[in-house]
């Protein structure tokens, strides 16, 4: 693969995949707030709805593993109209669906089409930018990684606030089709196909094995963990996934190449980044849970407090990217995570009667932190690859944001859950949103820790960006 020099063209290349991406990003969380008025349409229970997130979820986690095979397979152009087309296809069922069995397939097949698109993304972006550029190319990703699901339930809830449910794909369906329009005018191929053979058995066993651990840890918000729906499925993951290292370490044509844990930077911002995000996706359901389940506020509120940290990552994010170009990732995000860990503390202190507006400072704080943090990682990992490693990098990287992801909200929720059982026990009488308050304290506390602990890990991370 060669870098190409930038142009007018590299430019547009990169807003439509920046809006792609945001696309797919922000479905993530589009329907958690719409949840409550599919299940009164459809007569479904909590449990089932939960599937519209989870599902996408899950879906477009266990095609991110495939990626790296399908990057250095299909030029850029095809894999990414291709993806956008199944993903609004997927738009389009989901907005005429007149059942829930329709509205699921909708969401799966937008999955389909959002996965390759995140790492498809980074490795363009590796291959148009110099290394002494990249960290602002990789910012304006982060802009889009992070700004999208922070603003997925404050656009949701106004949407269906002021009109119907459905009309949230009537708003991601058009803006599709335009992306795609575009696409095919401008979109032009970067980097070179090596055409690898298809890897049956490798495919088999990354869609078990990373889709059973992410449905056990998706499982573990409403179920015990030492059932088959937790423990079992969690268990079956974690062995075949096992079995796919194996194959994939001793096979000579990898679907994934793990060969890029041999690079040390990488190595550490992987495991960095896999604190961080546990950390950021489970701090990231305490809060509306607080505010709709303790203190009773509306979802339109809960996401209204979410949405000044939103604005702030998505302004620090392409300001981080540029100081990364200049001083490295080391010193950024031990900064950024001590500011987090700050923020985050300062929600153990929440009560009764916390202030909407204490919240939204304190989350703009977290937020402001992790928009120091979250790219810089990311960029110093894939700046210790070359080239060729960097499809496999890019897949590998954002295999692991999901796992965390995922195992961060299943642990948190569980924490919080026994937290909560166990105080209710111990003082009887007590109402469950005092009972409840107590546990999202306690697991803000493990969050806390979770921050501090990352931020003492990125201090073997670059001095200066390679």
């Amino acid at each position: 693969m060669s870098q190409t020099k930038q142009s007018k063209q590299d430019i547009t290349v990169l807003i439509i995949l920046l809006f792609g991406t945001f696309l797919s990003f922000l479905n993530q969380t589009l329907m958690n707030v719409a949840l409550p008025s599919v299940m009164k349409d459809f007569d479904i229970t909590a449990a089932q709805g939960q599937w519209l997130s989870n599902g996408y979820m899950l879906i477009s986690g266990v095609m991110i593993p495939a990626t790296a095979f399908l990057i250095d397979r299909f030029k850029t152009r095809h894999l990414y109209l291709t993806s956008m087309i199944v993903f609004t296809l997927g738009t389009f069922i989901a907005s005429i669906s007149i059942n829930y069995p329709m509205l699921i397939a909708g969401r799966m097949i937008q999955a389909l089409g959002a996965g390759p698109i995140s790492p498809l993304m980074t490795v363009v972006i590796m291959n148009m930018f110099p290394v002494q550029s990249r960290g602002k190319a990789m910012g304006f990703i982060g802009l889009a990684m992070n700004f999208a699901p922070a603003i997925g339930p404050t656009l949701s809830g106004w949407i269906v606030q002021s009109y119907d449910w459905r009309s949230i794909f009537y708003v991601i369906l058009p803006l599709g089709i335009i992306n795609i329009l575009v696409a095919v005018f401008a979109l032009k191929n970067f980097g070179e196909q090596t055409y690898p053979k298809f890897n049956f058995l490798g495919i088999v066993l990354s869609t078990i094995g990373l889709g059973t651990l992410l449905l056990g840890f998706s499982n573990a918000g409403d179920k015990p963990w030492l059932t088959f729906n937790v423990a079992g499925f969690v268990l079956i993951g974690l062995v075949v996934t096992g079995l796919f290292i194996y194959q994939q370490t001793h096979t000579k044509l990898p679907m994934l190449n793990f060969s890029v844990f041999k690079h040390r930077i990488f190595t550490l911002s992987s495991i960095t980044n896999f604190v961080v995000i546990m950390g950021l996706y489970g701090g990231m359901i305490l809060l509306p849970l607080y505010i709709q389940n303790v203190r009773g506020v509306s979802p339109m509120t809960s996401g209204m407090v979410l949405l000044p940290g939103a604005i702030i990552m998505a302004i620090m994010s392409p300001i981080t990217g540029a100081l990364y170009d200049r001083i490295g990732a080391r010193y950024l995000n031990f900064t950024g995570l001590i500011i987090l860990s700050i923020g985050t503390f300062m929600f153990t202190l929440i009560d009764m009667n916390t202030t909407v507006t204490y919240l939204a400072i304190m989350q703009g704080v977290r937020s402001f932190g992790l928009g120091l943090a979250l790219m810089p990682i990311q960029t110093d990992a894939l700046n210790d690859l070359p080239l060729e490693l960097m499809s496999h990098g890019s897949a590998m990287y954002n295999t692991i944001r999901q796992i965390a992801g995922s195992l961060g909200t299943a642990l948190l929720v569980t924490i919080m859950s026994i937290s909560t059982s166990n105080f209710a026990a111990e003082n009887v009488g007590i109402s469950i949103e005092e009972a409840t308050l107590h546990g999202i304290q306690i697991a803000y506390i493990v969050v806390t820790a979770i921050s501090v602990v990352a931020a003492v890990m990125c201090l073997k991370l670059s001095k200066k960006a390679k």
